[in-house]
């Protein structure tokens, strides 16, 4: 019979038969592809597969199909009743807990009976979605396509695209939006959203007087502009990689030039550098930005986790291998989840049992990044360092001349309260000042012994006394102590002496050093500046220049030096009780052990030699277990302090110059931030090495080595390829570039996916996805799919004007951000709705604004705020709240330090892995070992005696309090309305200002504001 009268024939009984049109191409043998495979795929291979085999049965292939399990044949080609697998179907015992529904069945039995051919062979496990697991078609591995708007826009088209799609989500559940909020709640939202701060009462009475149209929109714009935009979604983001300042495990010693990477994560958020460049940089910036500085501390990223000190270094090379896998894992975990939002890493040891990547898949990634190591190293290139790149000088120009106009503009406003402050100071008695006992003391009245203790003096060389002090000459002479019986951590060194020439470099007056001279602390003259003092110690590591005036020959009478090692790592240095120069922040503070540290006189540090030796006089000198402060260095000179403290000229400004002062600290802050970034120097960066070698192994066990792979990357997703054409002897600087722009590419689904979601996971509390880190078949499913596909699309690609603001331009970070909070959505009440909550009681689709409370560092940082102590330094090396010492590892001992230089914002804190704080782990502050994607929020008993016993309270508070005082005139009623805008941004109201009265009468203003510190208004945000 012809073929097209057998296609005619075989239609009319298929139509007969009244079979589908795809039972009609199973019954033709050609769909299996199509419909058997992923049915089979969906429904059986979770429990009949290659690995798993249960009841001996493999349906994954058509050998092992018609091979049977243990009950023996279960498929026999065009007989579906003779077919165990069949029977078990049609009697509905198999799948075991859901049944095939009567479609799937008829299917299955069509391909039997057709004669049960197979297309792929064997099937992709992979290839399709499942009860069980994703596969290709998982919704978050499709290629990003901008969805239509719904319907419901006004005419002109100005309604903002996300409340589209919020409110087609609402009606399909009968919900309608809340009311906007009032404007105080606005200002106060958007404050902390996008600063982490609460706003001023000046900037609430502004916002709240302006009726213009576009009022809201000037807000968003000044406050996305902020210095302290950067500081708060930094913070965001060093919580998700893992960024801690010591590495963790047993040893846990200090990094002390991990720093510049937060700096330059909280720079590049300020700067709206492109998301896909801040990705990028951040895993290959030393390859793509060689001549750039900030291009090498981005990939701190890479190693921001701890690092295993003593496995890497142990002798057994089994253990270092087990060691380094599962250092690679965490370079995967944090890669895979921060930028792709897929667990990539739980494919080390199998095929990943949820999402579609295979065991091979991940030693690819893995040989992309097996050049990646932990270390310290220059930032800027010896290369760049010689021949630096024009932009970058021209860069660090412009900086340097905005840093003096900003240093001008600032001294134009502190001049004249700093002489206000003198005078003032000049008509009343010297006060008395108690300077503590040192713990060593040195008069060199004929002998070198201190008069305090037990550090007597040994002379070396030609050392000697005479006339009441020591003789040093330069060459051989210089005095030794006994080991110290204390540890010395903050210390003031100070030492009287005549200089025998002012052209002499490098001796030491007065040094602390360990026996060996490998770490020390020194009283310098000369060394690294001719004619200047300087703060020697090892490797010139704790040392800056105090830009202070040079000796002169005119200048050789006895002059006292003393310099400062304060315990948040400040160095401050006085000539004659005054201060010498500038003070500066030193990477770290030298501990010196007990029974482990000297003293030496006239010797920089041991070993004797060169230009170490001092040549002059020394009349005496004096150690002390503590910073001294400048009224106690003054006292020691017999002289009367003339340091004003920047704390002093702020209470002396009236309100407007205070204001524009911060201001211009503000800006002063962020220049110096980016002048340090580029400046080059130490960073805890990636440290590359050539790739090892990289093999399957078995259970993920570096001792069972299965084939070897070669640099690649997963294929999954739809519509970017997998081959990325690198050799496999590739370097490590290719593999990085190439695995930066694939994670990059525009054609890339989840990139933008990832990022727009984390965006909105913080803006209101939630994501649209609620697990940011994981959008595979474990992680939550989007509330508003194509929401979140409009948000990443328009990332990718912004909408033209009039609907962009700003001009931010494609992977914005800003662009995004200002489209979500000028939402009608986000501008929403937070106001409950009884029927609502029925319907949606976590507030899923959005018929509100949740509350939020404040995180533990925003709530620290808006009792600083409050209290008028927030201190406006950005960047450097954070402060400590901590005392650590060494005992083959590094311990750290939590404390409470006080002083302006500890009150700068939370994110500047030292975070080390295992300094804990009190007060900011009791409100959910992460751990930094782990990603932290999403923070915990409890409540607990512990929390509301933080916020009334705590240290730190009950000193904001009395801060607060004083300056309510200080800044208001008149009764308590006008001084708490002052407390309540300060704290509130509001006014009492009658019935409050009647009880809180009562209770400041009764305890005085710093109780009460103990209780708006402890209050849910100030802890949670509408």
């Amino acid at each position: 019979m012809p073929r097209a009268k057998n296609l005619l024939l075989f239609a009319a009984l298929v139509s007969a038969a009244g079979l589908s049109a795809a039972d009609s191409a199973i019954a033709r043998g050609n769909d299996f592809d199509g419909s058997v495979a992923p049915l089979l795929a969906r429904r059986c291979l979770a429990c009949h597969n290659g690995a798993e085999k249960k009841g001996g049965l493999d349906l994954s292939s058509a050998k092992s199909a018609l091979a049977g399990g243990d009950s023996g044949t279960v498929l026999v080609p065009g007989k579906p009743p003779d077919s165990l697998l069949w029977e078990r179907v049609s009697k509905h015992e198999m799948p075991p807990k859901k049944p095939l529904s009567d479609e799937e069945q008829r299917v299955l039995e069509r391909w039997i009976a057709a004669g049960a051919k197979w297309g792929a062979d064997p099937i992709d496990p992979f290839r399709f979605t499942s009860e069980n697991r994703a596969g290709y078609d998982w919704w978050s591995l499709q290629p990003v396509k901008r969805p239509s708007l719904p319907k419901g826009a006004d005419a002109a088209g100005e309604q903002n695209p996300i409340d589209r799609f919020v409110l087609a989500g609402l009606a399909a559940r009968g919900l309608k939006p809340a009311a906007r909020a009032d404007k105080r709640a606005l200002i106060r939202r958007l404050s902390f959203d996008l600063l982490g701060l609460p706003p001023t009462p000046a900037e609430v009475d502004a916002f709240a007087a302006d009726e213009s149209p576009d009022a809201y929109a000037q807000v968003v714009e000044r406050y996305l502009e902020s210095p302290h935009y950067g500081e708060r979604w930094g913070r965001h983001w060093l919580d998700v990689v893992r960024f801690g300042e010591s590495q963790g495990f047993e040893r846990d010693k200090l990094r002390p030039n991990a720093w510049p990477y937060r700096d330059w994560v909280i720079s590049a958020f300020n700067d709206d550098l492109p998301y896909d460049e801040f990705v990028r940089l951040q895993l290959a910036g030393d390859v793509l930005r060689p001549a750039d500085p900030r291009g090498t501390i981005a990939t701190g990223f890479l190693v921001a986790a701890p690092w295993d000190e003593v496995g890497q270094t142990q002798q057994s090379a089994a253990m270092k291998a087990v060691v380094r896998q599962d250092e690679i894992e965490d370079l995967l975990a944090a890669t895979g989840q921060t930028f792709l939002g897929l667990t990539v890493n739980c494919a080390r040891c199998h095929d990943h049992k949820f999402d579609p990547i295979t065991q091979a898949e991940y030693y690819k990634l893995a040989a992309m990044l097996a050049g990646s190591r932990h270390g310290e190293r220059e930032s800027l290139s010896s290369t760049a360092a010689v021949a630096p790149n024009r932009e970058i000088v021209a860069r660090r120009e412009e900086l340097a001349q905005s840093e003096r106009q900003i240093s001008e503009d600032i001294a134009k406003i502190d001049g004249p309260a700093r002489e206000r402050i003198q005078a003032a100071r000049a008509k009343l008695p010297a006060p008395a000042v108690e300077v503590p006992q040192p713990i060593g003391r040195w008069e060199f009245d004929g002998d070198l012994k201190d008069s305090i203790g037990g550090l007597h003096g040994t002379a070396h060389g030609s050392a000697r006394t005479e006339g009441g002090s020591l003789l040093l000459d330069g060459k051989d002479g210089y005095v030794e102590t006994p080991p110290l019986p204390i540890e010395l951590g903050p210390k003031t060194l100070a030492v009287w002496l005549t200089l025998a020439s002012v052209d002499q470099r490098g001796g030491g007056a007065m040094t602390i050093q360990s026996p060996s001279g490998a770490v020390f602390d020194s009283v310098v003259f000369g060394e690294r500046e001719a004619g200047q003092w300087m703060a020697g110690s090892n490797g010139f590591s704790r040392w800056q220049s105090f830009l202070a005036p040079v000796e002169t020959e005119a200048s050789r009478q006895v002059v006292n030096i003393a310099i400062v090692y304060g315990a948040d790592r400040t160095i401050t240095a006085y000539r004659n009780g005054r201060r010498y120069g500038a003070s500066y922040t030193a990477p770290a503070l030298a501990i010196f052990e007990a029974g482990k540290a000297q003293i030496l006189f006239g010797l920089r540090h041991s070993p004797p030699g060169g230009d170490r030796f001092l040549a002059g006089a020394i009349d005496r000198a004096a150690l002390y277990d503590r910073a001294l402060d400048a009224d106690q260095v003054a006292a020691l000179a017999g002289v009367p302090s003339d340091v004003v403290t920047e704390m002093q000229i702020i209470a002396e400004l009236p309100r407007d110059l205070a204001n524009r002062r911060q201001e211009l600290q503000f800006d002063l802050s962020r220049v110096r931030m980016e002048k340090r970034l580029l400046a080059g120097g130490r960073t805890y960066a990636v440290s590359p090495s050539a790739p090892e070698a990289t093999y399957i192994l078995a259970r993920g066990n570096p001792g069972q080595k299965q084939e070897p792979v070669g640099p690649g990357v997963i294929q999954s997703l739809a519509g970017l390829s997998a081959d990325l054409g690198i050799a496999t002897d590739a370097p490590d600087a290719v593999r990085r570039q190439r695995l930066a722009e694939w994670i990059t590419d525009v054609h890339n689904p989840l990139t933008p996916r990832v990022i727009a979601n984390r965006l909105w996971h913080y803006h209101f509390g939630v994501g649209i996805v609620d697990t940011p880190n994981d959008f595979g078949f474990n992680g939550g499913r989007p509330t508003h799919p194509e929401l979140l596909d409009w948000l990443a699309s328009e990332l990718i690609s912004p909408t033209p004007p009039p609907l962009r603001r700003g001009g931010n331009g494609a992977w914005s970070l800003k662009h995004l951000q200002r489209l979500i909070v000028t939402s009608a959505t986000y501008q929403q009440s937070s106001a409950p709705n009884a029927e609502a909550l029925k319907i949606d009681a976590a507030n899923r689709l959005l018929w509100r604004r949740s509350p939020q409370r404040l995180e533990a560092e925003s709530l620290r940082d808006a009792m600083l705020v409050v209290a008028g102590e927030l201190n406006p330094q950005m960047g450097g090396p954070g402060f400590h709240d901590f005392r650590t010492f060494t005992f083959n590892s590094q311990f750290y001992e939590p404390i409470d330090p006080v002083g302006f230089e500890f009150n700068r914002r939370t994110v500047y804190r030292t975070w080390v892995r295992s300094g804990r704080n009190e007060f900011l782990d009791v409100f959910d502050c992460p751990d930094p070992s782990t990603a932290s994607p999403k923070r915990a929020v409890t409540t607990t008993p512990l929390q509301a005696l933080a916020l009334l016993n705590n240290a730190f309270t009950f000193r904001m508070a009395e801060r607060l309090a004083a300056r309510v005082e200080r800044e208001t005139a008149g009764d308590l009623d006008s001084r708490i309305a002052y407390l309540y805008w300060l704290a509130y941004n509001r006014a009492p109201a009658p019935a409050e200002l009647t009880v809180v009265k009562r209770h400041a009468g009764q305890h005085g203003l710093a109780a009460l504001c103990r209780v708006v510190f402890n209050s849910n208004e100030f802890l949670y945000v509408d």
